[in-house]
């Protein structure tokens, strides 16, 4: 029964394989948005990475989010930023146009926030680009050299600190998801995946693993309700302290020479 919580699968999700429908696919990011909330990815994000903005005495950061979906954190930094009396430089990146145009659209009361369509194993940035950089729910859909790829390139783009979401591989989490969550989910994309990301995510020890094989240093793997898993790790070549970002114009120009780019 549960010998398929020993390794992670390497089964496809449908939004791996682009077997859906636009209408699908709308409703699932709907319905994504909510199961996000619920299962606390906001929650991790203030605790962890806005802790550390928190503590440092620097008004002024710089956060690239990889994989950023309809850029749900984005604005939730975004949020945090103003009422706390700083001011961020926000960037998210999706491979997929239908969640660059989302972060943009749905972005358009953060003028600090920018959308660009980009690969996250061939990122159009400089080196040190940012202060910080974040993943959420999104490793799990790499195999796990590809993850330690997406990794390095995060590392190399980041002066500070790199913190990746994702889920905790649990039968409780697995068959909590597959028989409660269904009674609230009704969209096709999100049932299904669903309970194949938590067994397509990993155990501690592995992400801790990974952070590892990429060169990463000051790795930690804390466990946040519910089943989550919260890497977070500094880059191997980072100083002490946070250092200024440069323009955003830098992230525009990044952004232009991208093709198919989208800036808001």
């Amino acid at each position: 029964m549960f010998d398929r919580f020993h390794q992670r699968s390497s089964e496809l999700e449908h939004l791996d394989k682009g077997d859906y429908t636009s209408e699908e696919y709308e409703g699932c990011i709907v319905e994504l948005q909510l199961v996000n909330r619920w299962l606390g990815d906001a929650r991790a994000v203030r605790r962890t990475l806005l802790r550390e903005t928190e503590r440092s005495a620097r008004t002024e950061f710089s956060v690239l989010d990889v994989g950023a979906g309809s850029g749900e954190l984005l604005r939730v930094i975004a949020g945090w930023t103003r009422g706390h009396g700083k001011s961020g430089r926000l960037v998210g990146v999706e491979l997929n146009s239908r969640s660059a145009r989302a972060i943009r659209d749905e972005s358009r009361a953060f003028a600090e926030i920018v959308s660009l369509r980009a690969d996250a194993l061939r990122l159009p940035f400089a080196e040190d680009e940012f202060d910080y950089a974040m993943c959420s729910l999104f490793t799990h859909h790499f195999k796990d050299d590809q993850v330690v790829a997406i990794l390095q390139e995060l590392a190399r783009v980041t002066r500070h600190r790199i913190f990746v979401i994702d889920l905790h591989r649990h039968p409780v989490a697995y068959y909590f998801y597959t028989t409660v969550g269904h009674l609230f989910l009704h969209n096709r994309l999100l049932r299904e995946d669903g309970a194949l990301s938590i067994l397509r995510s990993f155990k501690p020890d592995e992400l801790k693993q990974l952070a590892q094989d990429a060169g990463l240093r000051n790795i930690t793997v804390e466990r946040h309700f519910p089943y989550r898993l919260v890497l977070a790790a500094s880059p191997p070549h980072s100083a002490e302290g946070l250092r200024l970002s440069g323009p955003i114009s830098r992230y525009e120009r990044s952004s232009a020479a991208t093709n198919g780019g989208v800036a808001s």
